[in-house]
């Protein structure tokens, strides 16, 4: 037992208290806002925010550039976000669940390309592209960006984004030394693909309706 729990928590040993009670706390906050997404609530902005602005705090201090950025973005969407989703269509309907148009899709592509342009210069400005992990990091970036902005618009595609990205996101946060996180990115997989269900589900059931 000493020695599973040493392979997977190891990598705290020489980390502060405060750290690891931070990332605690913007991983539980960071499950409430996957959970709330799934159960299509508005909260999930607010809580993302609180763990997203935790997040960019401890990855600035441990000089992990990517993925602050990807959480910096995460809480500027989530203003967006929040605004799109309580935003009236009508006098009585808010922004409903809807698929991308092709012109998002096309956005959506743009993003993508555009946030590994992006990450690519500052990784190389501040002389971060030094190993494979680097790649992944850029890859990562760009499916969260591109599933971020689609979850702010309320597009069902946002969760395909998601579990693809945390699929990468659970080995690649292990092998940062980020076990907690890494557990954190597992569970958001599982709620990701529950959550893409659901929404299918409301969108069916809204189109059946309309």
């Amino acid at each position: 037992m000493s020695l599973i729990f040493d392979f997977f928590f190891e990598q705290y040993s020489g980390y502060e208290t405060i750290d690891i009670a931070l990332e605690s706390i913007a991983i539980i906050f960071g499950f409430l806002s996957v959970w709330y997404s799934k159960q299509n609530k508005v909260l999930v902005f607010p809580t993302g925010m609180i763990s997203t602005i935790i997040f960019v705090y401890l990855l600035l201090k441990w000089e992990l550039l990517g993925d602050m950025m990807i959480n910096g973005y995460y809480f500027i969407m989530s203003v967006y976000g929040w605004f799109v989703w309580t935003r009236k269509v009508d006098e009585t309907h808010v922004t409903p669940i809807s698929r991308s148009t092709k012109k998002e899709n096309v956005a959506s592509v743009f993003i993508f390309f555009a946030t590994l342009l992006f990450v690519f210069i500052v990784y190389k400005t501040f002389d971060k592209w030094t190993s494979w992990v680097a790649y992944i990091d850029t890859i990562t970036t760009a499916i969260f960006f591109v599933g971020m902005w689609l979850m702010a618009r309320r597009k069902i595609e946002n969760w395909i984004y998601w579990i693809v990205g945390d699929i990468i996101s659970v080995p690649l946060y292990f092998y940062k030394g980020f076990t907690l996180t890494s557990l954190q990115y597992l569970v958001f997989t599982i709620i990701a693909i529950f959550g893409y269900l659901a929404w299918k589900k409301t969108l069916n059931s809204n189109q059946q309706t309309a």
